[in-house]
């Protein structure tokens, strides 16, 4: 399904249905700092039209929930936000073992999607055009998946000038505790460093604490203020 653009002063607003859902509007608010109540309200009697009844959020960080909160918008799952500094940390950590990653091909799309709906419950999923828009977020990506066969865990990593994103981590739950996790997170550090990245940014949901525990070993440092994503009826 297509996405639509909503634009409000100060930003826009990326709208798709979540999961394929006609009825529920998946928002991702991209502005300079936080909207106005009168541009949430705006945008709501917009997916109204649209014949949405009800509307979740991208990961939002305290400052930008301030005005959906005051427009009836709930806390829908919470988010860790971690940081890699890469000029105090110097280079990527080392994978432990023989290089275990290739470029994902369009080929490996059906497996890829697979992959993140075992791993993840159904909030947290990533459908086709899910995975499109985490890959469109930033001006550049780097997708890889396993050597060999079957598929069994992607990384899909961004970077926007100086800035590195983790925008994906997923591993079949039949293959984790193997350290494919760790191999393909060490590729995205090192494609992100090679370029000159300077900081790298990833979330994870609160109670993960798998991939809280990997991001940590990798040298993630855990930042004082979560993210949140938000939703409400319409």
């Amino acid at each position: 399904m297509k996405t639509q653009s909503i634009r409000f002063r100060g930003g826009v607003a990326r709208v798709a249905a979540w999961h394929g859902r006609p009825d529920i509007a998946s928002v991702a608010l991209e502005c300079r700092g936080a909207p106005s109540v009168a541009a949430v309200e705006a945008l709501l009697d917009e997916l109204r039209a649209g014949g949405y009844r009800e509307v979740i959020t991208n990961a939002l960080a305290p400052g930008p929930s301030l005005p959906l909160v005051d427009c009836g918008f709930e806390i829908r799952g919470r988010l860790h936000l971690l940081a890699y500094d890469f000029t105090t940390l110097g280079a990527a950590p080392s994978a432990g073992s023989p290089r275990r990653t290739r470029r994902s091909t369009a080929a490996d799309r059906p497996a890829l999607l697979a992959v993140d709906a075992a791993a993840f419950a159904e909030f947290w999923r990533l459908d086709d055009l899910g995975l499109t828009q985490a890959a469109r977020a930033t001006p550049r990506s780097h997708l890889r998946v396993n050597r060999g066969v079957p598929v069994a865990g992607y990384g899909l990593f961004g970077r926007a000038d100086r800035t590195g994103y983790v925008q994906r981590l997923a591993i079949d739950p039949g293959s984790q505790g193997q350290g494919l996790g760790r191999a393909l997170l060490v590729d995205g550090l090192r494609w992100m460093r090679v370029r000159g990245t300077r900081q790298a940014f990833v979330n994870t949901q609160a109670d993960n604490d798998r991939a809280l525990a990997l991001y940590e070993r990798a040298g993630f440092q855990r930042l004082p203020v979560g993210l949140c994503v938000l939703g409400r009826k319409l």
